[in-house]
């Protein structure tokens, strides 16, 4: 707008204060327009971006569709390759586990990285990765999860829930095979704390409020109502239940660390559901997957990074699946050290489910919990990875 159509009032000092202090009245039609135009670009960039860079909500579906296309380019390639059989082949051999994972790492590490371009981070171990003590907590994670299955499958076979049966391997196959199930399972590690509890935890902590977080743990249980009637589901809504009246407790106290709490309630849940997809799940094994989950949100909070978790995940699924041979969601390994049979009430052997799968885990699961607090919930909880946006 030029000056000279519209006279500059008394009090301006310059050409430029003259739009900001005529009145409406004295604008043209096109004047008017073009006074409007600046409100377009205003508004697109408050839909995408926030105080911390761009919204947590795009940020989530930008690595989701990024992690979707990597792993459709990486299982092609290798079925192309004929290192993974197409379909949805249940086959839990080593060999198939690795390549199965491998499609879900790569992609996972790749969607990551170009996250952290997009988000303007240093790198990928900024989504509550970076730990100076990464190694040690590793290694207490690693124990903690053989301890724990441990002391789930000694209270099943002393309770009389499960059957020792004869060594399945011997020789150099306990070696090889004890190798070989561990790599998958640091991999299965890698992959499920790396996008539950490693992006999106990270991200929705930054930008989550109650409102949000009720309206995906919502949407996922009126979709399981509606959807499915078995495996499990009703695991899916007890931690949904379970996480509602301390999140808007939290909420209506506006308590300073109200976002990660409501970032666990989801991501939980969220884990829960993805896994009444396996077969041979039931209520608790369900529940018992959801309620593991924020076990390894609250060793991120008092520990400063996903590293314990990675390991308690990795050592877990190793000791149940190898090392004692049960059942794993109705699937029982090739190549496993010893053999389990459960037997009797399946509410306390978890039947086909598994040691998961009976309620002795929920126990289990409480004293991990305890375990934890006690051994790092002393020391101020190292947040700087979770309260910081921008790294």
């Amino acid at each position: 707008m030029e000056p000279e159509i519209l006279p500059t009032p008394p009090e301006a000092t310059s050409a430029e204060t003259a739009p900001e202090t005529a009145p409406e009245t004295a604008l043209g039609p096109e004047a008017f327009a073009s006074l409007k135009e600046p409100w377009a670009p205003h508004a697109i960039r408050w839909t995408l971006f926030g105080d911390q860079g761009l919204r947590a909500g795009w940020s989530v579906l930008v690595f989701a569709l990024l992690f979707i296309v990597f792993a459709a380019a990486v299982g092609f390639a290798l079925v192309k390759l004929h290192l993974l059989k197409p379909g949805h082949t249940l086959e839990f051999t080593p060999s198939a586990a690795f390549f199965g994972e491998l499609t879900n790492l790569l992609p996972l590490m790749g969607a990551a990285a170009l996250m952290a371009l997009i988000e303007r981070r240093h790198n990928l171990l900024v989504y509550n990765l970076t730990s100076p003590r990464s190694f040690p907590h590793f290694l207490s994670g690693l124990a903690a999860g053989f301890l724990s299955l441990s002391a789930l499958v000694g209270a099943l076979a002393w309770g009389g829930w499960l059957h020792f049966g004869p060594m399945a391997l011997s020789g150099v196959q306990i070696y090889k095979y004890g190798a070989l199930w561990l790599v998958v399972f640091l991999m299965v590690g890698c992959v499920e704390e790396g996008i539950f509890r490693c992006y999106l935890l990270y991200t929705l902590t930054r930008g989550i409020n109650f409102w949000w977080a009720l309206g995906i743990v919502g949407s996922i249980c009126v979709f399981l109502l509606f959807k499915s009637k078995g495996n499990g589901v009703w695991g899916v809504y007890a931690i949904a239940l379970l996480g509602l009246l301390p999140c808007l407790w939290l909420y209506l106290k506006k308590a300073e660390g109200a976002g990660f709490w409501q970032a666990t309630w989801v991501t939980s849940t969220i884990f829960g559901f993805i896994h009444t997809t396996n077969d041979g799940e039931n209520w608790i094994g369900i529940f018992a997957a959801a309620f593991v989950g924020v076990v390894f949100c609250v060793s991120i909070r008092v520990t400063g990074s996903a590293w314990w978790a990675i390991g308690c995940h990795a050592a877990w699924d190793w000791a149940q699946t190898y090392f004692y041979g049960t059942a794993d969601s109705g699937m029982v390994a090739t190549g496993h050290y010893m053999t389990c049979n459960p037997t009797g009430n399946i509410f306390w052997s978890g039947g086909a489910d598994g040691p998961e799968g009976s309620v002795l885990v929920i126990g289990v699961l409480l004293l991990m919990l305890a375990a934890l607090l006690a051994l790092y919930g002393y020391r101020k909880p190292v947040l700087a990875t979770l309260d910081r946006a921008i790294g």
